[in-house]
């Protein structure tokens, strides 16, 4: 497969390069750790003013009609610095639900704001018993007059603690693990009713636990048509861990280069240990899984645009578990020829290890995706 970026897509990875050394290197996201929200609204301004928000986007919406894997290479190299401002959560989840389901109206209140960097989106899905199904939802949402009441509690909410509007899935009719009868909704962060959370995750950055009680909403914030939510959701969730695939890609290359480097200049018996031929074989074996998830990662954002589902999902599904087993490799590996310094938090790659450990479970870990991967082959076998 060729993958040789277009003139347009280099233009895009230099800027973004850049733009990680000169204005967000991992020094910043130290400083963050500590921030309110975990990150800034400055710097989310900026990346929109470089057209990063809206690179997805149609045209005719304010954006710049990309494709997603436009959106993978973003985050790549965003990957590399750690960034922490909302883009998964904000650009790929809420975004591209807005996108495919919005109405006009909803495009033009929810969308544009987001394209200019004035406000940031998050999709609220997951639930305390529901792990990795989605169709598992027990937040309900009942008729209110011309509106509707929503009642539930969304857990590890991406963006949820600081999110402008909300996208939540509730449930209007069926049984608690139905796929039928799922509804998206539009909530405002501030809205009556709604409490935040913020929730501290393992690699420094944040998210929400969203409680919503008596939560009411017009008519006019049904995202979609009722019932229907869950092909959306999924999706949306698919294209959230082809993301996750596309980050952590920057992190593994970032984290391998460092422990290359750091072969060269660390010495042992008066000569750089990468001289031993063992660890030079260990750093081989590194290159060769960070090629792998580079390989599988760039084709599930490929696949991510395409309109068959499953083929959608099979290879979102590979590039999950090649993340998971090949990433674990080159962490476990860069951590041990760091040594002991390599856990402490004073050094940089501990903080790359924790990242790529919490994408890797994000959007369904590597067993949730190879049952889903053995189940799809199941049925495709007997259809």
């Amino acid at each position: 497969m060729n993958f040789d970026l277009s003139e347009e897509q280099e233009m895009i990875v230099d800027a973004v390069q850049k733009f990680v050394a000169n204005d967000s290197p991992v020094e910043r996201f130290r400083k963050l750790r500590d921030h309110e929200i975990g990150w800034e609204k400055s710097v989310w301004k900026a990346m929109a003013e470089y057209g990063w928000l809206g690179v997805e986007v149609p045209e005719e919406l304010g954006g710049y009609g990309g494709r997603f894997i436009d959106v993978a290479l973003i985050l790549e190299q965003l990957g590399r610095g750690l960034v922490p401002e909302p883009y998964i959560a904000s650009v790929v989840l809420g975004a591209g639900l807005l996108v495919k389901l919005g109405s006009d109206a909803q495009k033009s209140a929810f969308l544009g704001p987001m394209i200019e960097g004035d406000t940031s989106l998050a999709l609220a899905y997951g639930e305390r018993q529901s792990r990795y199904d989605l169709a598992d939802c027990r937040t309900t949402a009942k008729k209110a007059g011309n509106g509707w009441r929503l009642d539930g509690t969304k857990t590890w909410v991406l963006n949820g603690h600081a999110a402008d509007q909300l996208i939540v899935s509730a449930r209007t009719s069926g049984a608690p693990t139905d796929r039928a009868g799922i509804s998206l909704f539009i909530v405002d962060g501030q809205a009556e009713g709604v409490r935040r959370i913020t929730v501290p995750a393992m690699d420094g950055q944040k998210a929400g636990q969203v409680e919503l009680t008596g939560v009411e909403v017009g008519a006019d914030r049904l995202l979609g048509a009722e019932g229907e939510g869950f092909e959306a959701l999924e999706w949306a969730v698919d294209r959230g861990a082809a993301a996750a695939c596309a980050e952590a890609q920057g992190e593994l290359s970032e984290l391998f280069e460092r422990t290359v480097a750091y072969l060269k200049q660390r010495q042992q018996f008066g000569v750089p240990i990468g001289t031993f031929q063992a660890l030079q074989h260990r750093a081989a074996d590194m290159y060769a899984e960070v090629e792998l998830c580079k390989s599988v990662s760039m084709l599930a954002a490929i696949q991510a645009d395409d309109d068959d589902d499953e083929l959608r999902k099979a290879e979102i599904s590979a590039a999950k578990q090649q993340l998971t087993h090949g990433g674990w490799f080159v962490q476990e590996n860069a951590i041990q020829l760091f040594g002991g310094i390599g856990v402490t938090d004073e050094q940089d790659e501990g903080l790359f290890f924790k990242r790529v450990r919490v994408l890797q479970g994000l959007f369904g870990d590597a067993d949730h995706h190879i049952d889903r991967f053995q189940a799809q082959a199941r049925f495709a076998a007997t259809d």
